[in-house]
């Protein structure tokens, strides 16, 4: 028994490299060679919210220590973001920040800089 717990203990920490790093760094290399454009926002919008997560991760580190679960969490939210069934990165920059860049620059903005 003590093997199997090893052997998950090193997977859990795996886990979570491998699906917030390791994964979205290849499939980022993938999508900048491709032609679609629609892989290019999933990976852009991963990486800004990866980011955002990471750095609100730093500042309430006082408060996440007190939560037991609080990698587990991560790792799930993280991994919706990521896989490609969900496209949930896509999805949240859509529904949330170009809506809120949108009502602050207008539409214009957000047009003449997707243009690039």
């Amino acid at each position: 028994m003590s093997k199997l717990w090893a052997l998950l203990t090193h997977l859990h920490a795996l886990a979570g490299p491998v699906v917030m790093l390791l994964y979205p760094l290849y499939a980022s290399v993938v999508a900048i060679e491709s032609t679609s454009k629609l892989d290019d926002e999933q990976w852009l919008a991963y990486w800004i919210l990866y980011s955002f997560l990471t750095l609100m991760e730093m500042l309430l580190q006082p408060i996440l220590q007190w939560i037991p679960i609080w990698y587990e969490v991560k790792l799930g939210m993280v991994a919706w973001l990521v896989l490609p069934q969900f496209r949930g990165a896509a999805f949240i920059y859509n529904k949330f920040v170009r809506e809120k860049l949108i009502k602050k620059y207008g539409s214009s903005y957000i047009l003449k800089k997707g243009d690039h």
